[in-house]
């Protein structure tokens, strides 16, 4: 039954700039998560590494091998987001609860420790967590918060914060609901940045030397006419291109679009709804790795985490935390 599930989603064309795209969507070995979130493409060690969220694991996938590892944090009960350290190939930054912590894992053992904190947000609100994050590209890390729990979406009480070696942690932006989704294009000097609960993609002119944002702008929207309706944007990334690629968590697809004239671009589809986020990676950085979930009861192949290819583009190795 799941093989024949995933062959229905094998190949898919779509009519692009006079061109046909073919594209093939095939599952990670062993890779099922309760909530997959946060790949990111190690290219050192050509390995995808991303998190199951609600029981504190981390996973890597190895191309070489073809082969999922997984671990168990000892003693957290949340892992939300997973970036490798530079120059330390055992050490990574993850995010547990509301503090962003350093985690020694070899990659392969079944248990991985805590060594220390690099810092702790919202003292003062216990009942929020750290959601998505990623490094921009100085090696700096952008982390978000929302709240954990049934209200999430009715409640801002999230906020974006920054973070680099030697400095103190800083904030960023307030007044969030679910921060999700973050990529930056360094060439038009552009930061992308989804709040899942605006149901939209903004970008921001963004200062690479000191990490600043500003004249925040709407490029996609994804509501409709009824709230109950509206598309819930997640992760993100991008292209060489400059096109972003935005996973959507009740709409079993990735939306590839167009930041600069704010046109959707082609529909990716996937063969399960909760799409979580997106990373490229593989040995020319043209697979599109994505993490699902499998939340509220839904159904296998829920959970899976597959790679996209024959999408004739290119995007960006992750870039390792700076410490």
């Amino acid at each position: 039954m799941f093989r024949v599930l995933i062959n229905k989603y094998l190949a898919h064309s779509v009519a692009q700039n006079s061109r046909t795209i073919c594209y093939r969507v095939e599952p990670l070995p062993d890779s099922l998560a309760s909530l997959g979130e946060g790949p990111h493409w190690d290219a050192a060690r050509q390995s995808l590494y991303y998190v199951d969220l609600p029981v504190g694991g981390l996973l890597r996938y190895d191309y070489r091998e073809n082969k999922v590892y997984r671990t168990q944090i000892e003693g957290e009960k949340l892992a939300s987001f997973v970036l490798p350290v530079e120059c330390n190939l055992e050490e990574f930054a993850v995010g547990c609860g509301r503090r962003a912590v350093i985690v020694n894992w070899d990659g392969v053992a079944p248990c991985a420790k805590v060594r220390r904190t690099l810092f702790e947000v919202q003292l003062d609100k216990p009942q929020n967590r750290f959601n998505d994050a990623k490094t921009d590209p100085n090696g700096r890390l952008f982390a978000g918060t929302m709240l954990y729990g049934p209200e999430e979406f009715e409640r801002r009480e999230g906020e974006l914060y920054r973070w680099q070696a030697g400095g103190k942690v800083e904030l960023v932006k307030n007044d969030v609901g679910i921060s999700n989704g973050l990529a930056w294009d360094k060439k038009s000097k552009k930061f992308y940045y989804v709040d899942t609960t605006d149901y939209e993609v903004k970008s921001y002119c963004y200062d690479i030397e000191t990490g600043c944002i500003d004249k925040p702008k709407e490029i996609y929207n994804f509501r409709k006419t009824s709230p109950k309706d509206h598309i819930q944007p997640d992760g993100m990334t991008i292209d060489t291109d400059g096109n972003i690629y935005v996973a959507t968590f009740n709409d079993a697809a990735v939306y590839k679009i167009d930041p600069r004239c704010c046109k959707l671009l082609q529909k990716i589809k996937l063969p399960t709804m909760q799409i979580t986020s997106v990373a490229f990676g593989g040995p020319n950085l043209d697979i599109l790795f994505v993490t699902t979930g499998a939340k509220h009861g839904e159904p296998a192949p829920a959970g899976t985490t597959y790679q996209v290819m024959g999408l004739n583009v290119q995007g960006y190795a992750g870039v390792s935390l700076k410490i």
